[in-house]
């Protein structure tokens, strides 16, 4: 084969190496353009991954809650035992070192009876509790710690009523949302107790709705607001002055319009001697039930009161009770100040369950009370 022809075929074979290395690498390139622009168009447009999309999704439901996220009522419970078990004054203790003696004669039966009544569980609980302890202690014949302190712990346990119905109500009928009214006088921690019982709602994803009825103290709506807005709820207020029954009113029809879940109304702070505002209090439950389906009644009235009223805040509950038939009560400042008997005392004298405690002035120092946890509590 003549030189020439030669050099022109391997001229032709380098030629096609080179076209060809030289399409590839413009496709890789291409390719890599491609991929290069898809990753600024992400940055540029907001293009995300499934898993970014999923985190921007929460965080935009979490802005939309609001700044906080509640504690969930389970782990409140917990924590508040556990406080209670530290700050009470010695209810527990005092019984089980009285029924611990080698000798329990009359006087120490005596003694009993005082740190019960002294402790505002009130004369007939005592005086039941002790006739019940002293029979089995009879019959037993212990004084073993362990076994006396089981022996307290149940005979306290039928005192408090475990058989009570201590959750709330807080499902609606039908289309209508749950109403709750929330009562009490100046002092207790309503408004704020009110704010904490959204807080609890919201922790159980309901969706919650505030009526600021107490349009009589100044700022009250301000601060249930405030309240609402640090959980993403919503607040329907009027101006200082207004009828509350006519908030009420408004809230229940808007959360039912909104398809809300609870409605929560907080009501002005009244002086239990004043028969004029008591009776206010009457219609603004009459007058907030207007916008609900045939036969719906208020779903909840709770007492806020103040644990360390002791008898006075008995005389309270007594007078609210007749106003607007509470179906529960809700114990504030139930800490180191407080006597543990008052649950007990106030049970009896309504018929109505303590549904809910609070220890302490933290926004998340109210959880649901039950009879197990509160004994418990005491004797720890």
């Amino acid at each position: 084969m003549d030189q020439p022809i030669i050099l022109l075929i391997v001229a032709a074979i380098v030629f096609a190496i080179v076209v060809g290395v030289g399409i590839s690498l413009r496709v890789n390139a291409r390719k890599k353009g491609f991929d290069d622009k898809q990753g600024i168009d992400a940055e540029v447009t907001g293009e995300l991954s499934i898993d970014e999309v999923a985190e921007a999704v929460e965080k935009d439901k979490a802005e939309a809650r609001g700044s906080e996220v509640p504690t969930e009522p389970a782990s409140r419970l917990v924590r508040l035992r556990e406080r209670l078990a530290k700050s009470n004054t010695g209810l527990g203790r005092g019984l089980l070192n009285l029924l611990s003696r080698d000798n329990l004669d009359e006087s120490t039966w005596e003694e009993i009876e005082d740190t019960l009544i002294l402790a505002d569980v009130g004369v007939e609980p005592t005086t039941e509790l002790v006739d019940r302890l002293r029979e089995r202690v009879k019959v037993l014949g212990t004084r073993d710690p362990e076994e006396v302190r089981g022996l307290l712990r149940e005979e306290l346990i039928k005192l408090v009523d475990p058989t009570m119905d201590r959750s709330l109500a807080d499902t609606g009928k039908g289309d209508d949302p749950s109403v709750i009214l929330v009562v009490g006088v100046n002092g207790a921690g309503k408004t704020t107790t009110v704010g904490k019982i959204a807080r609890v709602l919201v922790a159980e994803d309901k969706t919650v709705l505030l009526g600021a009825a107490d349009t009589f103290r100044a700022a009250a709506a301000e601060q249930l607001a405030t309240w609402g807005e640090r959980v993403g709820v919503e607040t329907v207020r009027k101006e200082e002055g207004a009828d509350p029954a006519s908030v009420a009113y408004s809230a229940v029809e808007q959360g039912q319009a909104d398809g809300t879940d609870v409605v929560l109304i907080d009501t002005a702070g009244r002086l239990q001697n004043k028969r004029g505002l008591m009776d206010e209090l009457g219609k603004v439950k009459r007058v907030a039930t207007r916008p609900l389906g045939e036969g719906h009644e208020i779903d909840e009235v709770l007492l806020v009161l103040d644990a360390t009223t002791g008898q006075n805040g008995m005389q309270q509950a007594k007078v609210f009770a007749e106003a607007v038939d509470i179906t529960g009560i809700v114990l504030t400042k139930l800490d180191g100040t407080a006597k543990g008997g008052i649950v007990v005392a106030v049970q009896r004298e309504l018929g109505v369950p303590v549904k809910l405690i609070g220890l302490g002035e933290g926004a998340d120092d109210l959880a649901p009370f039950t009879a197990e946890g509160f004994v418990d509590a005491l004797l720890d």
